[in-house]
């Protein structure tokens, strides 16, 4: 399941920011790659650990991704070893050597990077991810934030790196998922804002437009 979603090839879309059981299933039944469920405290679409039971109905249904920001190690691992989680997608300022311990236990990691005009993207390969989400700069939010990043320094970071799996998220929306998809030929999309009524509610005429969006990349 992770390899088919980071196969550029076959473009993918993680929806972000899920917060109720309703919603996650009904992502699954649509067929969405992916889903996201932040455990950050400070997040407005903050999931609690202790409800988050609801994710472990969905194994092998749908990719789970849970959201870290500067976690350490042991959640992301518990509720991997809860059959809660897929994949952790490390959101704040993780050394190389968290990263490592969660791939030591068997975790994929996907590294979130803030696209910035001034910064060389690759130096963040270093780390070793199995994968690098682009995402907006916003100091001290960390995601979600419904900014557009730099689709240009996204193109050529994805170019000049054919081998390293790219999602593409900031400010990705119904009216722009193609245009996302042509511009900068990423492995997956990635969208919180985008599709939802509010935080954390999903709004699924949004999700499934995104979703003809990613299959008519693919026709």
């Amino acid at each position: 399941m992770l390899q088919r979603f980071l196969d550029p090839k076959h473009p993918s879309l993680k929806v972000c920011g899920v917060t109720l059981g309703g919603d996650a299933e009904r992502l699954a039944e649509l067929g969405v790659d992916a889903l996201g469920a932040n455990f950050w405290p400070r997040s407005k679409r903050y999931l609690d650990p202790e409800c988050a039971g609801f994710l472990g109905d969905l194994a092998g249904r749908i990719l789970r991704v849970g959201v870290f920001v500067n976690a350490g190690t042991e959640l992301p691992i518990s509720l991997f070893e809860q059959g809660l989680i897929d994949v952790a997608q490390l959101h704040g300022d993780e050394p190389a050597n968290e990263i490592a311990t969660l791939q030591e236990a068997g975790i994929p990691v996907f590294r979130s990077v803030a696209v910035r005009a001034e910064e060389t993207l690759a130096a963040e390969l270093s780390s070793g991810p199995d994968a690098i989400l682009l995402d907006a700069h916003a100091p001290g939010i960390y995601g979600g934030t419904g900014q557009t990043i730099d689709w240009d320094a996204a193109a050529t970071f994805i170019s000049e790196h054919p081998d390293t799996p790219v999602i593409l998220a900031g400010g990705i929306t119904p009216e722009n998922a193609a245009e996302a998809l042509r511009s900068t030929s990423p492995a997956a999309l990635d969208t919180a804002s985008g599709s939802e009524s509010a935080p954390g509610i999903k709004d699924f005429t949004k999700v499934e437009a995104l979703m003809r969006a990613i299959r008519a990349d693919q026709d």
